[in-house]
Formats: structure tokens, C-alpha cells, sequence
């Protein structure tokens, strides 16, 4: 399962030479940096010493001490122990920022301004640093001091009530939704700004919220709202314009069925023996088949049940009609096709031995990503950062120990 020369394991990534400097914690600025490190970016990660990234104590499961969740989203980065509040600490972070190409910080808003490393003073300093805000309700609005978490943004975001069963109470996503997107905006807008930087020379910053994040999922979901008014309702698993779009119990498991057009639908008729329903004008058309549903849904919950997962995903994959297994993790893991596009690397980690992490989704053909480096112990890379970046020399590097900078025994 190691990294394979189709995953960049061992090619320069399109943001090699890139520095990023990473202030933030727990999962959507951790997300964005990860994806940054996947494609070059050098990824400096400071954390606070002795207690680090808040995720690093979150568990069971731990490996070896280690958690399972942060190991998760910090591979491919350097981790630095440095207290900036001490002003030896600060000196060094000042440092760093000036070799910086990029910041990344999660900090509610106004608590980086308060210490003087808000985006006004160190753009004045840095003028081609790019700085990237990510906070639960942006930088700007009556809402921007509140602090956000993934579960109230999916509820407050309008994610919650569209999503779960139609005659039961509303459902969060089972992974982290909110914080991941808002970690692939984030590292959306960093990228934009680097090409902005190309052409002008400049920094800029680049704000972005949870709540915006998740607002802008909700894609047709929000059309329907806005064209009628009408807030939508939860529906299971079922699609609110297309059908039948959804889950149906077989013999021995569920199988999703994805009947996106009507050429799909007469194949599928015709693959299940239903071709009278392929002429019939309550469900000729997908407008007809959303209008008359709840007719529909019954026939097809019974002829579902006829026969197993597997002979139906065979008959319908040899029609040509989009379907598919509800799997587990341990089946979606165990997939060749996953494997054939080396999206499960193993790392040798330095306390929890070898692990498994996910691989790159984005394949660039010429300067592709990688999975390089296992995730950082806490304060693992501070000495080689600060010799290599800062030109620090192993007397400084105690000295800076012995005052504290790097935190103090115990913290």
C-alpha cells in the first residue's frame, strides 16, 4: 500500500519551493496545509510546545500515543514547538514569517490582531505575503466573533435540516463536512492568490468562512428555495429532481441506484422487467416520476427485494444503469480500483510504526503530488527548521531551549 510513482512519491509537486507557514489547528486549516504539503508546499507547523495541535489528544483510537484523527490530516509537514508568546518565541515566529510565502491560521477572529500578527501589520511588513484567514463566520458581519465547530456550522448552514430521514429529526454528515470544504476553499483561495502574486508581485488575504463554506454547497438545493420559496424538506436518501435517485433494501444489503435521465430509466426497465413502466405516462418522464413518486417507490421497494445486491448490480452494470453497493470501510479499502490509483499509502511513523493514510486525489499528470513524510511528532523538526529556514546554529538553538521559547518542562 506505499505510495506509488503514479501518487508523485518521488516527483517535485507543482508547489515545491513554496513555504507555508501554519498556525492553525484541529481540521480545517490543518485539511488546507496537508493539501498544500501534497503538492510541494513546504509546510512549517507551529505548535504549541508540549500540549500541540488540539487533535494530537483526541481519541481513542491512539497508536502508540499517537492519535488516530490527527495523524490523519498532518502528513507531509514539519512540526515546530515554539511558545510566541515568549518574546525569544516571537522573535523566532517573526522570522519565520518573513521567509514565508504563505499563512495559514484558524484563530478566532481578532485574536492574531491583538498580538500583532493580524494580516494589516504583517502585510506592511511582508507585502507579498499571502494570508489565509479560516474562521467559523468570516473576518467581516455582525456574526464574525462567534467560534465555530463543525457540528453547529452543518446546522446553522441549512446542511442539517435537508439531510437525514423525512419523518425524523435532522442528521450531521458522518465525517466533518464543514471543516473539510472549508479547507478545500481555503486552499482554493491560496492557490488563486499565488497566481494573483505571479502577475502583481502582491500578497493578499484570503478569507473564508465555515458558514459561506457550507452555504455554497447547497447548490440546487438553494435554486429550489430560491425559485419557489419554499424551504426544502428532509428526504432520506432520496434526490428532491431526480428518480428513482436513492437507496433500496435487495435480498442482503442496499444498493443505490442513480437513474439520471430517461435513455437510463427504458434501460432499466427493460433490465428488470418493468418495460410496461418505461411507456406508463406517470413515470415516461423524470418530472413525471418526481410528480408521481410515491406510486412509484413501492414497485420498485418490491422488486429490489427480489433478488440479491450482487445479481442486481450485475444486470443493471451490463444495461448500462448507474448503481452501486452501500459499502463499509473495510469494503471501500479493500477495492482494486482504489488501490490501482494509490489512494492508500503506508508511512513509517517514528512512535506508532507503520501506518495507513489516504492518498492524493488530484493526479497531475507532469508535477504530480505525493505522500512523502508521515506525520510529525510534536517539536519533531524545530531544530532542522530553524538551522535550515533561519540559519540558527545549535548554541542559539539551546539557548532559545534554555529561555523557554520552546516551552518549558512540564508544559
Amino acid at each position: 500500500m506505499s505510495a506509488s510513482p503514479e501518487a508523485g512519491g518521488g516527483a517535485r509537486g507543482p508547489l515545491d519551493g513554496m513555504t507555508v507557514l501554519d498556525l492553525s489547528r484541529v481540521l480545517s486549516g490543518p485539511y488546507c496545509t496537508m493539501l498544500l504539503a501534497d503538492m510541494g508546499a513546504r509546510v512549517v507547523k507551529i505548535e504549541h510546545p508540549g500540549r500541540g495541535d488540539d487533535t494530537r489528544h483526541w481519541g481513542p483510537p491512539f497508536v502508540a500515543g499517537e492519535s488516530a484523527y490527527f495523524l490523519s490530516v498532518n502528513r507531509n509537514k514539519e512540526s515546530v514547538a515554539l511558545d510566541f508568546k515568549h518574546p525569544e518565541g516571537r522573535r523566532v515566529l517573526d522570522a519565520l514569517v518573513a521567509r514565508a510565502d504563505v499563512l495559514v491560521e484558524n484563530f478566532r477572529p481578532g485574536t492574531l490582531d491583538r498580538l500583532g500578527l493580524g494580516y494589516e501589520t504583517l502585510a506592511a511588513r511582508h507585502p507579498r505575503l499571502i494570508y489565509c484567514s479560516i474562521s467559523g463566520f468570516g473576518q467581516t458581519g455582525p456574526r464574525r466573533d462567534r467560534p465555530g465547530y463543525d457540528a453547529v456550522i452543518q446546522g446553522e448552514g441549512g446542511l442539517m435540516s435537508i439531510t437525514g430521514p423525512g419523518d425524523g429529526p435532522a442528521y450531521r454528515l458522518g465525517v466533518a463536512i464543514a471543516d473539510l470544504v472549508t479547507g478545500m476553499f481555503a486552499a482554493q483561495g491560496v492557490l488563486l492568490a499565488l497566481v494573483a502574486r505571479g502577475a502583481s508581485g502582491r500578497g493578499q488575504l484570503v478569507d473564508v468562512a465555515m458558514l459561506d463554506s457550507v452555504a455554497a454547497m447547497l447548490t440546487y438545493q438553494a435554486g429550489i428555495y430560491f425559485t419557489t420559496g419554499r424551504t426544502p424538506a428532509r428526504m432520506g436518501n432520496r434526490h428532491p429532481t431526480i428518480a428513482p435517485y436513492e437507496t433500496f433494501e435487495t435480498a442482503d444489503g442496499q444498493l443505490v441506484l442513480s437513474v439520471g435521465n430517461d435513455e437510463i430509466w427504458r434501460r432499466f426497465c427493460a433490465a428488470t422487467g418493468l418495460d410496461p413502466l418505461a411507456a406508463d405516462p406517470r413515470f415516461a418522464t423524470n418530472d413525471a416520476r418526481v410528480t408521481h413518486y410515491d406510486q412509484l417507490k413501492p414497485i420498485l421497494d418490491a422488486l429490489m427485494r427480489g433478488e440479491t445486491r450482487a445479481r442486481w448490480i450485475e444486470r443493471l452494470d451490463a444495461a448500462g444503469v448507474p448503481c452501486g453497493s452501500v459499502r463499509d470501510l473495510a469494503e471501500v479499502f479493500a477495492d482494486p480500483q482504489l488501490a490501482a490509483r494509490a489512494m492508500v499509502a503506508e508511512l513509517d511513523h517514528p512512535a506508532a510504526g507503520p501506518i495507513c493514510v489516504l492518498g492524493v486525489p488530484v493526479k497531475l499528470s507532469a508535477t504530480p503530488g505525493g505522500v512523502r513524510t508521515p506525520p510529525p511528532l510534536l517539536g519533531e523538526h524545530t531544530d532542522a527548521v530553524l538551522q535550515d529556514l533561519l540559519g540558527l546554529s545549535g548554541e542559539e538553538l539551546s539557548r532559545l531551549r534554555a529561555g523557554g521559547a520552546f516551552g518549558r518542562a512540564g508544559t
